[in-house]
């Protein structure tokens, strides 16, 4: 179970998906160093750099640990938001393309420090109003139905016509209209033309074997290349791209040793080879020659298929199959159908057939129960991405090519909730990105939202994620619908609790659209049950405000690390290293132990219930709030009782975060951040470019603060290996001797033109209501 690392020791930065996947052409990303200043954008950019985030950018960045707080935030980069409207449409139909031809994109800008969209500060009623998706069957603006309805569909009965995967014939012809009469897929259509181009005169992708993940990262880019030579080439006929993309298949089908050139000992490698061959025989298979057709085929079969039905009876490189809910599964059973799809009807072998017969009751049984009954990701936020790609590409092209999902969608009831997870673990600065990010992402993205809205008819989330700096790439071509209206923070709360046992955690925010809005969340949930990408951390949290991340994580350690993924048992040597133990979480440390592997926390919470309107601009009535309380003993050997609440507090201005815990031994507040820290007794002033947050200690009387680096204890058990070094990162700690506290720790970030600070009162968790901090 292994994946691509990042073993460096360059200094960490404050964001996962986004730094690993640095826009081209924004010039603040550095290989060595991480994050430079911010910089203004070079003159002169062509509409496709400007228009959307391109995914070339994912070739030239490499992995980067997940993020912890960075530098201060950036200046905001324009982004063009053009795009023409058209058409005398009535009702709905017509207010919505006057809407989308008024204000084109609603994200005005990409912040280019963080890559997150920038929202007007007016608002635009026309546009800003309650999600939907606007009834009509206007051409200008609504895909047509699929003429594709099979009665009794069945996984290996496909449609006659080609492409059938994603991306069928009647959506080619609709999508040049489309795209002229929507904003967001004409700037998604610049950018993969751009893309595409910068991809051409690039020699193909070389064969490297890393030592954690394989060939994955070679797989995962031949993939994006494909797509988009075989988009380009079908949005214009130029058969420069058929050739381009024939000579990148060629070379990755003479990767490798002859009997094994995909590497199934890392089956995601598989998968994702398999699928870019797939996409790329089936988008372009009017224009392949039969020899090419042949070489691509039998490459599916040979390096792919037969691996594929083997790994179900060869537990070393099928593993996967009963991984029950993680992202492998997805993302191997998902590549697998793909590649069986797009041959279907031509191979004469029946391993086509064969594997369409496994792969669809396979992923029910395991992909499908990647989200928990809340909807939270089981393995972590960040590995949300290669879970749901897999899941909606799996689902996507089993639809577009047989005509149903077969219960991929739906046998998890709870499926649905999947995308509003990943939208309330999404800060203004990055994910809540707790426990291991994973390898580079390349070609996966997060528009799994897009296909979920349409599945779920829920346009919050194609409202969403459009203005993502990862949209635009060919499949949100094909599963956005651009008869999508209004804004996605139109009624949406501030506040989300989710419960299952195995998360739990808590998202609170003072705005949706404000960069510089606070954001605070927190976890409990188990320790085990993670697929192993998880760290010993009850009560951890991350920390937003003013533009930039205050408290921040670490990230994932050195994939190739010995005992990283041994098992997370207690005695697990993963646990042996600084970013996984409990000292490298911002949570307490009780006599330098690792918390329980065992720990069952319980939770309960309130809020005020408060949602963002039309406006872009939240005016909180002053007396919103939220909490959250674990009861986190359970993690710990020498308490006897512990409970840690975090809460909102004068109008979601100042966070309060509180520990009730009576202990045995000494305790230890911990918390990382890559500020400068000053200390004055209870005060700690922490600043970050010209910010400044302050944090105080309210209780217990005569605690103070202190600092040290981000490393293990010296009388700590030494890992196997030395751990990662963590430049740049301050530890913020309080140390308390055994007893009973009530250790309060007031933030107060210093908001321009703010001085009305709160000092509330005293409240032990068990009395914490709405109004007991008022």
């Amino acid at each position: 179970m292994t994946h691509s690392y990042d073993s460096g020791s360059r200094p960490l930065t404050d964001v996962n998906y986004q730094a690993a996947n640095a826009p081209y052409g924004s010039n603040n990303y550095n290989e060595s160093t991480g994050y430079l200043p911010p910089q203004k954008p070079k003159k002169g950019l062509s509409n496709w750099i400007k228009f959307g985030i391109p995914v070339l950018i994912i070739v030239i960045a490499g992995a980067v640990v997940g993020g912890i707080v960075g530098s201060k935030k950036s200046n905001k980069s324009a982004a063009a938001s053009g795009g023409s409207g058209g058409g005398n449409n009535p009702g709905a139909a017509s207010s919505a393309i006057s809407a989308k031809s008024a204000i084109g994109r609603f994200a005005t800008a990409t912040d280019t420090n963080y890559f997150m969209p920038v929202y007007p500060s007016t608002t635009n009623t026309a546009a800003f109003t309650t999600p939907t998706f606007v009834q009509t069957t206007n051409a200008n603006i609504a895909w047509p139905a699929d003429p594709f309805k099979p009665a009794n569909p069945s996984p290996t009965t496909v449609r006659t016509d080609r492409p059938r995967l994603i991306a069928p014939a009647y959506k080619w012809a609709a999508l040049p209209n489309l795209i002229k009469n929507d904003p967001y897929l004409s700037g998604w259509n610049d950018t993969i033309f751009g893309n595409a181009s910068a991809y051409y005169p690039m020699p193909p992708v070389a064969y490297v074997v890393d030592g954690a993940s394989g060939i994955l990262d070679v797989s995962r880019s031949v993939k994006m290349r494909l797509k988009a030579f075989a988009y380009v080439y079908r949005m214009t006929n130029d058969t420069k791209w058929v050739d381009r993309a024939w000579s990148e298949l060629q070379n990755a089908a003479s990767f490798g040793p002859s009997d094994d050139k995909w590497n199934s000992g890392h089956f995601l490698d598989v998968a994702e080879m398999t699928a870019a061959f797939g996409i790329a025989y089936d988008w372009l298979y009017d224009v392949w020659t039969s020899d090419q057709k042949n070489q691509i085929k039998q490459a599916i079969l040979t390096y792919g298929l037969t691996f594929g039905l083997n790994a179900q009876t060869n537990t070393s490189i099928g593993w996967w199959t009963t991984n029950v809910n993680g992202n492998w599964n997805c993302v191997c059973n998902g590549g697998l159908t793909i590649g069986a799809l797009a041959i279907l009807g031509d191979d004469t072998s029946g391993m086509a057939t064969q594997i369409l017969g496994v792969t669809v009751d396979n992923a029910k049984a395991n992909c499908a129960l990647g989200p928990s009954t809340d909807g939270t990701w089981s393995e972590t936020a960040n590995y949300w991405y290669f879970g749901t790609t897999g899941h909606a590409e799996m689902s996507s092209a089993l639809l577009t090519a047989t005509g149903s999902h077969y219960g991929l969608v739906d046998t998890n009831q709870n499926f649905h909730l999947t995308g509003l997870f990943h939208m309330y673990a999404t800060g203004p600065t990055s994910l809540f990105n707790y426990g291991d990010h994973g390898p580079n992402k390349y070609s996966t993205t997060a528009n799994a939202m897009l296909f979920y809205a349409e599945q779920y008819q829920t346009p919050e989330y194609a409202l969403f994620q459009r203005d993502q700096h990862d949209a635009p790439e060919p499949w949100s071509m094909f599963w956005y619908d651009p008869t999508v209206s209004g804004a996605f923070w139109n009624g949406l709360p501030l506040d989300h609790f989710f419960d299952d046992g195995l998360d739990q955690w808590t998202s609170m925010r003072s705005s949706w659209t404000d960069n510089d809005s606070l954001y605070v969340a927190m976890k409990a949930g188990k320790n085990q049950g993670h697929q192993t990408h998880n760290d010993l951390d009850c009560g951890d949290f991350v920390l937003d405000a003013m533009g930039t991340r205050w408290a921040g994580e670490l990230g994932s350690g050195d994939y190739l690390s010995p005992g990283y993924f041994s098992s997370d048992a207690q005695d697990s040597q993963r646990w042996l290293y600084y970013r996984k133990r409990t000292e490298g979480q911002n949570t307490i440390l009780v006599n330098k132990q690792n918390q329980n592997v065992g720990a069952a926390p319980t939770v309960k919470h309130e809020t005020t219930g408060e949602a963002q309107g039309s406006s872009t601009v939240y005016q909180d009535p002053g007396t919103s709030t939220a909490y959250w309380i674990a009861d986190l003993s359970s993690a710990y050997a020498d308490t006897s009782s512990f409970s840690r609440g975090v809460r909102m507090i004068n109008g979601r201005k100042q966070v309060l975060i509180q520990d009730d815990i009576t202990t045995t031994s000494a305790l230890q507040w911990r918390m990382h951040t890559n500020a400068t820290v000053s200390i004055n007794g209870a005060t700690a002033t922490l600043t970050i470019g010209s910010d400044t947050m302050q944090v105080q200690i309210l209780s217990p009387s005569g605690a103070t603060f202190g600092q040290g680096p981000a490393q293990r204890d010296a009388a700590d058990p030494t890992p196997p290996e030395a751990d990662q070094p963590n430049p740049g990162v301050t530890v913020l700690t309080i140390d308390l001797a055994a007893g009973n506290y009530n250790l309060e720790v007031l933030f107060n970030p210093q908001w321009s033109g703010f001085s009305s600070f709160k000092t509330p009162p005293s409240v032990p968790l068990s009395g914490w209501t709405l109004t007991s901090h008022d």
